[in-house]
């Protein structure tokens, strides 16, 4: 039976946002009987943007959220919330205010809740058999109570180093608090994604395409321009796995090619197979289809030396997580080199012995194999070491200890405000694990 003829079990709506967003946020609700049928009985709102950072391209626009807000207000929510627990290295508060998220807020009258500042409830993910504490405020709100309150979810179109894209079923994973990141954060990442997709869905996603990223989801603004395509269209529906299907081959990626849908796909919610899917607007989809990459540029320091575990290296957690800052920390704040990186198991002795000078060792993994024996060897001022998978805040502190760059100068917001958001967050007994500043 042709495509066309086929019997469809989803739909995915393209929108043009090139001449106004406003009108393309609207057109998709629409399609789906407008934004008042899809409260709920609370008619609360709760809508959880992409901030995982306030570098630019790296967070959902403010104008996609407030003009989201507005339409729900207009069409009777009482109130609607707008929700994030930022990356490690950062903290919710200070992303909000810095990317112009919290101005979007104040501006349409939703409420800001910074998830690294609510307390801890433990879920069992049944893929991995283990526990992650997830916000217990979105489980109070969005698992315990999901029949009354409507979930929306606003990631933003990127590629992803570690993950290949970072879409609705990704941006779930700011549900989970920072130490609950770190475990995992390796071949099984996918698989924790996919866990915490069956534990809860959003209602509606809404995709933020006005800007897709490639090389990664955290491009340095130095490459802004190899790193950042305009696209101007907004897409969503009522099925998350069908957004995040159609909006992965839209960047030019099989479901194969993204192991957290596929596993998704496996668990029979949501629709994954492209030709049971109705695209909307399916000129718009042709016609601005891309093929874009998740691996990274890697422009690094010429004079640093990356030694790779030959037994394990895995890109989900220590290698692109750090691999990641480093081209940031180079390319936008002056990073200097001079040094060496070990990561992963199984790095030949013969390349150790080598080494000389100042060393930093990413994860676990070379942590075991040679952290007692550099820093008995190189003197603990020299050798610099993160644990864990993918333990952000001390691979920030490690990398800019040997790059010489102060970590106060990464927040790209005024140093007063930035400390008056910090003192607010401890004060609240936020959950954000940051590095040292001094």
């Amino acid at each position: 039976m042709p495509e066309e003829l086929e019997e469809k079990t989803a739909k995915v709506v393209f929108a043009d946002a090139r001449e106004s967003v406003s009108r393309a946020a609207a057109e998709v609700f629409a399609a789906f009987g407008g934004a008042a049928g899809l409260l709920k009985s609370s008619r609360d709102v709760y809508i959880k943007v992409n901030a995982v950072d306030s570098r630019p391209n790296t967070f959902t626009s403010p104008n996609v959220l407030a003009e989201t807000v507005r339409i729900f207000k207009a069409a009777g929510a009482r109130n609607v919330y707008v929700i994030e627990n930022s990356t490690q290295g950062n903290f919710t508060r200070l992303v909000f205010g810095a990317s112009g998220l919290l101005a979007a807020c104040r501006e349409t009258g939703a409420i800001p809740v910074y998830l690294d500042e609510t307390g801890a409830t433990p879920v069992f993910l049944a893929g991995l058999s283990s526990f992650v504490d997830i916000s217990s405020f979105v489980h109070e709100r969005l698992v315990r109570l999901r029949d009354e309150n409507l979930y929306v979810s606003l990631p933003k179109l990127k590629t992803h180093s570690m993950s290949t894209v970072t879409l609705s079923v990704k941006n779930q994973f700011g549900f989970v608090h920072q130490a609950s990141r770190i475990a995992d954060h390796n071949f099984r990442l996918h698989q924790k994604f996919a866990d915490i997709y069956g534990v809860l869905r959003p209602d509606f996603v809404l995709v933020d395409g006005l800007v897709a990223v490639t090389h990664g989801h955290y491009p340095a603004v130095a490459n802004t321009e190899k790193c950042v395509v305009k696209a101007d269209t907004l897409m969503g529906g009522t099925d998350p796995l069908a957004v995040d299907t159609v909006a992965a081959a839209f960047m030019g990626f099989s479901l194969a090619e993204v192991p957290h849908l596929a596993l998704c796909s496996g668990m029979g919610i949501g629709e994954s197979r492209l030709e049971k899917i109705e695209i909307e607007n399916r000129a718009l989809f042709e016609e601005r289809r891309m093929q874009l990459t998740p691996e990274l540029l890697d422009v690094f320091p010429p004079d640093v030396l990356i030694l790779r575990g030959a037994e394990r290296c895995c890109k989900e957690g220590c290698r692109r997580n750090t691999e990641t800052l480093l081209e940031v920390l180079y390319c936008d704040h002056g990073g200097k080199g001079g040094f060496s990186i070990l990561m992963g198991r199984g790095i030949p002795a013969k390349d150790v012995e080598k080494l000389s000078g100042r060393v930093h060792i990413a994860g676990s993994c070379a942590m075991e194999e040679w952290g007692a024996i550099l820093t008995k060897r190189l003197g603990r001022k020299n050798v610099t070491m993160n644990w864990g998978c993918n333990n952000l805040a001390l691979c920030i502190a490690g990398l800019c200890r040997q790059m010489k760059v102060n970590p106060l100068k990464m927040a790209d917001y005024p140093l007063v405000r930035s400390l008056a958001a910090l003192l607010a967050a401890r004060a609240r007994k936020s959950r954000a694990i940051i590095p040292p500043l001094f």
